[in-house]
C-alpha cells in the first residue's frame, strides 16, 4: 500500500477517536490486548524466524534468544504486573491543604502513539515497545524498518490478524512514510534507531511539543575495558558471543575495547581462539553466522577494513554474495583516531592499547566524548569497577559480563545525552507511555482562610506563624 499525507491522517484521527471512547482505559481489556499479541507470536513464529533469517540471517536459536524470546519474556513481565502499577495511588494532603486529607495520583495513557522502530531486532524492538503502549492504555501506530522487508510483512501480517486499525496499525515504506507519520500530531513518540535521525525525529516532534522516548546507539560507541587483572579467558568467550550476535548490528554492542598493553597480546590469543571456537575459521561461509542487512553496510565494513589492513590482526573477509563479514579485530588502534570516535555497527572491532596504571586517565577521555548506551569492564578490581560503573555517563553495562544487564526483570533500558532518553522494559515501559496525574479532592467544610487576603496587618503574623508550622 502507498501511504499519503491524507491516509495517514485518517488512521490517526480513527485511533485519536477510539482512544477518546475511553476504551483502552480498562485494565482488563488492557491484559487481554498483551494475552492476544503473546498468542499472535507464539502462534506465528515459525513465519517470524524465517523472515529474521531472510532479512539478516539469524538462524532459528540466535532469532528465539534475542528476537522472539524476549518479547513472550516482556509481555509476561507486564501482565503479571500491571494491574499493581495501574493502580492510582492515594497520598495524604498534608497540613497545607487542609481541610483536603486525599490526594490521587492516576497513571494516565498518553493517547494516540507513534513507534518507530529499527531493522536490527525489528520483531522485539517493535513489538516490545508496542507491549509498553498498550500496558499504558494508548493506542499505537507502528512505523518499521524497510530494510528489514521481510519481518515487517511479517508483522504486518500479524498486527492486521490480532489487532483492529483504531487500536493497532502497522505502517511499512521508507523515509518518506516516516516523515508523513512524524508530520501528524501524536501523543508520545519512542524511536529506536541512530542519533543523527533521533534529532530530526525531535525536530518534528517539538513542532506540537509531543514526547518523546529515543533508544540509540550512541555517538562514539560502547567502550568495553580489559584491565590487566581480567580474567582473558571469559572476557575473550563473552566479548565473541556478543560481537558475534546479529554481526555486531545491536546498540548495546561493544564498538571498542581498550585492553590494558600488559596483557593485550595474551588477550588477543584468547580472542580470536574465542572466535573460531564458537563459529569456526570461515565465519563468513558458515549459516549460523548472522548476514550484514544491506550491501551498502556490506560495503563499508570493506572499504573500513581496507583503511586498516595493516592491522587487521584477525577476520577481515567477507562473502558479498551472502553479505557476511567476518569478525574483524582491528590491532593496534589509538585513542585519537576516527574510526573510535563513531558507532560502527558492523563486525569490525578496534582494541585500543592503554597503560593499565593510567586506566582513570582513560575513563576520563571515554567521559569527555558522548555518553554511550552501554559500558562493560573486565577486571578483578570489584572496587575500581564500582566507582567506575557508578561515575560514568551511559545508558546501563555490565562487570565481568556482556549485554544481559537488558534481560533483567524490574529494571529499566535507556540511554542519555547521545545515547537517547527515557526508559522502559517492565514498569519503566508502563511509566514511560503514562502521565502521572494528581487530583486533589477538596473539602466544602472547614476551609480556613489561611490562603485568602489580608496578608498584612494583625493578619499577617497569624497566617506567617501558621504557614511556618505546617511547613515543617
Amino acid at each position: 500500500m502507498e501511504y499519503t499525507k491524507e491516509t495517514i491522517h485518517d488512521v490517526v484521527e480513527a485511533q485519536r477517536r477510539y482512544f477518546r471512547s475511553g476504551a483502552t482505559l480498562d485494565v482488563n481489556r488492557r491484559i487481554e490486548h498483551l494475552e492476544r499479541l503473546k498468542k499472535a507470536v507464539l502462534e506465528h513464529e515459525a513465519e517470524l524466524e524465517a523472515a529474521l533469517y531472510e532479512d539478516l540471517g539469524k538462524s532459528r536459536t540466535e532469532a528465539y534468544l534475542c528476537d522472539l524470546g524476549p518479547v513472550i519474556v516482556e509481555v509476561n513481565e507486564i501482565i503479571r504486573g500491571l494491574k499493581k502499577w495501574a493502580r492510582p495511588e492515594r497520598h495524604f494532603s498534608g497540613l497545607m491543604c487542609f481541610p483536603s486529607t486525599s490526594t490521587t495520583v492516576y497513571k494516565m495513557p498518553y493517547g494516540v502513539t507513534l513507534i518507530i522502530s529499527p531493522f536490527n531486532f525489528p520483531i522485539l524492538l517493535t513489538l516490545g515497545v508496542l507491549a509498553a503502549s498498550l500496558a499504558g492504555g494508548n493506542t499505537a501506530v507502528l512505523k518499521t524498518s524497510s530494510k528489514s522487508a521481510a519481518s515487517t510483512r511479517a508483522l504486518k501480517k500479524l498486527i492486521a490478524g490480532t489487532f483492529p486499525d483504531k487500536l493497532v496499525t502497522l505502517i511499512d515504506g521508507g523515509h518518506d512514510a516516516a516523515d508523513l507519520c512524524l508530520a501528524e500530531r501524536f501523543d508520545k513518540i519512542f524511536y529506536t534507531g541512530s542519533p543523527a535521525v533521533a534529532k530530526h525525529v525531535l525536530a518534528e516532534a517539538a513542532k506540537n511539543l509531543t514526547p518523546v522516548a529515543l533508544e540509540l546507539g550512541g555517538e562514539t560507541g560502547n567502550w568495553c575495558v580489559v584491565r590487566k587483572d581480567a580474567d582473558l579467558k571469559d572476557a575473550a568467550r563473552k566479548i565473541a558471543f556478543f560481537k558475534l550476535c546479529n554481526a555486531g548490528q545491536i546498540c548495546i554492542n561493544i564498538n571498542q575495547i581498550a585492553v590494558a598493553e600488559e596483557i593485550a597480546d595474551d588477550f588477543n590469543r584468547e580472542l580470536m581462539a574465542a572466535f573460531i571456537h564458537q563459529i569456526g575459521d570461515r565465519p563468513e561461509d558458515n549459516p549460523e553466522y548472522p548476514k550484514l542487512i544491506t550491501d551498502a553496510v556490506y560495503e563499508k565494513c570493506v572499504r573500513l577494513t581496507e583503511e586498516y589492513r595493516d592491522r587487521v590482526i584477525f577476520g577481515g573477509v567477507g562473502n558479498p554474495n551472502t553479505r557476511r563479514f567476518a569478525p574483524t579485530m582491528l590491532y593496534p588502534v589509538q585513542m585519537d583516531e576516527d574510526i573510535v570516535r563513531h558507532e560502527l555497527f558492523c563486525p569490525l572491532l578496534p582494541i585500543v592499547p592503554f597503560k593499565d596504571a593510567e586506566a582513570d586517565s582513560l575513563m576520563d577521555v571515554i567521559a569527555e566524548r558522548e555518553h554511550p548506551l552501554a559500558m562493560y569492564v573486565f577486571t578483578s578490581d570489584r572496587k575500581w569497577a564500582e566507582r567506575v560503573m557508578s561515575t560514568q555517563q551511559y545508558g546501563g553495562g555490565c562487570i565481568n559480563e556482556v549485554c544481559i544487564h537488558m534481560m533483567v526483570k524490574g529494571v529499566p533500558f535507556n540511554g542519555t545525552g547521545h545515547s537517547g532518553m527515557g526508559a522502559y522494559h517492565g514498569e519503566w515501559g508502563f511509566r514511560e507511555f503514562t502521565h502521572p496525574t494528581t487530583v486533589l479532592e477538596g473539602r466544602t467544610h472547614f476551609n480556613l482562610p489561611l490562603r485568602e487576603h489580608p496578608y498584612g496587618g494583625r493578619a499577617e503574623k497569624v497566617k506567617m506563624a501558621l504557614l511556618k508550622l505546617f511547613e515543617r
